[in-house]
């Protein structure tokens, strides 16, 4: 937000009878400049500063930020980089900036919760969203929606079910019709579906239509789908339609984050190599696609949160590229994440059923399945990563608590959102 005028750009210093916040509860965070920052002194503990350049880059008045677009109009790189601000005041509506122009000067106002949720000076780094990590024991209580709640239009259902899906990395949706169409149009409640070199919406069964395993009825050990891409899917769903004449068939998951939490605890020199070396993954089965990519078994964010896991040793290929004596380490890692995602502790194993589809989060939780016989029909989809957490984010912009500064009073998404 942004005023203009010469007759209130320079308000005297807050005294000690400065305003304080809407609700009374306590003054306000103070605050004061050098010629390179200002600083925010939010309790008698805690501060935040911010650099001159910084702040004026982040203006989202309706001169520096398009209302509509939520995108930047300020060329950033007309800023001098020796910028100094006239003043700083604390008001009730946040930290209030006057800068220096040619022609009148410029008041920006900064939320506090948007600079303290976008403070960069602290040693704090940012948390993750969080995440319920889990083993075998799961399966006293999974995580689970009904189609009727996630179908609703108003979304509640919907959103219940990717927050689901993001804080345990799975969730089932029960009551669903055992149909490719119904489970179609589940699939794109969450997004626009993704089509790879196995087709869009997948209905399929051990024909070996496709020249991957999955097509077949034997047995598949926990991995991740995709390490052959960039860009592995986000989210993939299964839905079970009808399995006669045979046995077995049973699917399993394993939380990959709870995995690697026990490997750096326990082996953390098996955790960080597998954390930097890369490893070789193709998909080679069909004639017409040859798939490769090269990515560590564990990934993380730039502050050092895991974020990804990459594993399908079916589809490893050779291994290159790693030093001569890193190779006998390197094994031996990769035999330790195994032994952790096989041992009777990491295992969930389900016996799924028509009507009941399983949602995961194909960045974390590893699937698998027993060996089977007789006619097993499965149908699904992908849904990119991007996709997933875009609606998820809207949703939780709806109906998530504590969004003070994320919509206007008119339902539309304010510029001060904390998600951007």
């Amino acid at each position: 937000m942004c005023t203009m005028g010469a007759a209130r750009l320079f308000p005297k210093p807050p005294s000690s009878d400065q305003p304080r916040h809407p609700n009374g509860a306590r003054d306000l965070p103070t605050s004061s400049a050098n010629e390179r920052e200002v600083f925010i002194q939010w309790d008698g503990t805690t501060r935040s500063k911010f650099h001159h350049i910084w702040l004026r880059d982040h203006c989202r008045c309706p001169r520096c930020f398009h209302s509509i677009t939520k995108q930047r109009l300020i060329n950033t790189f007309e800023i001098p980089s020796d910028l100094e601000p006239v003043s700083t005041r604390s008001t009730a509506d946040g930290l209030q900036v006057v800068w220096s122009a040619p022609t009148e000067p410029h008041v920006s106002i900064y939320p506090w919760s948007w600079l303290r949720q976008n403070s960069y000076s602290t040693s704090e780094k940012p948390q993750p969203a969080e995440k319920v990590l889990w083993g075998s024991k799961i399966a006293k209580d999974p995580p689970s929606v009904s189609y009727g709640e996630v179908m609703s239009h108003d979304g509640l259902g919907l959103y219940r079910w990717l927050s689901k899906i993001d804080k345990f990395g799975f969730c089932f949706v029960s009551g669903l019709p055992a149909t490719p169409e119904a489970t179609e149009e589940l699939s794109k409640r969450i997004g626009f579906i993704r089509e790879t070199h196995y087709g869009k919406f997948w209905d399929f069964t051990a024909d070996l239509a496709r020249g991957d395993t999955a097509y077949t009825n034997i047995a598949l050990p926990a991995h991740t789908d995709n390490t052959y891409f960039t860009d592995p899917c986000g989210v993939q769903l299964f839905h079970l339609l009808e399995h006669t004449d045979g046995t077995g068939g049973a699917t399993l998951l394993v939380d990959g984050f709870y995995v690697a939490s026990i490997l750096r605890d326990l082996y953390p020199e098996a955790y960080s190599l597998l954390s930097t070396v890369s490893i070789d993954a193709h998909a080679a089965g069909e004639a017409g696609t040859l798939y490769r990519a090269t990515h560590p078994l564990l990934e993380h964010d730039g502050f050092g949160n895991i974020k990804a896991v990459r594993w399908n040793n079916d589809d490893r290929s050779a291994l290159r590229g790693v030093s001569y004596s890193d190779v006998p380490r390197l094994y031996e890692a990769m035999r330790t994440w195994n032994e952790l995602i096989t041992s009777q502790d990491s295992e969930y194993w389900v016996q799924l059923s028509p009507g009941t589809a399983v949602a995961i989060d194909n960045h974390r939780v590893l699937h698998g399945r027993s060996a089977f016989t007789g006619i097993r029909r499965m149908c699904g989809a992908y849904i990119g990563a991007d996709e997933f957490h875009s609606r998820l984010a809207v949703l939780s912009e709806q109906f998530a608590e504590q969004a003070e500064t994320k919509t206007t009073g008119t339902g539309e998404r304010g510029v001060w959102s904390h998600e951007f």
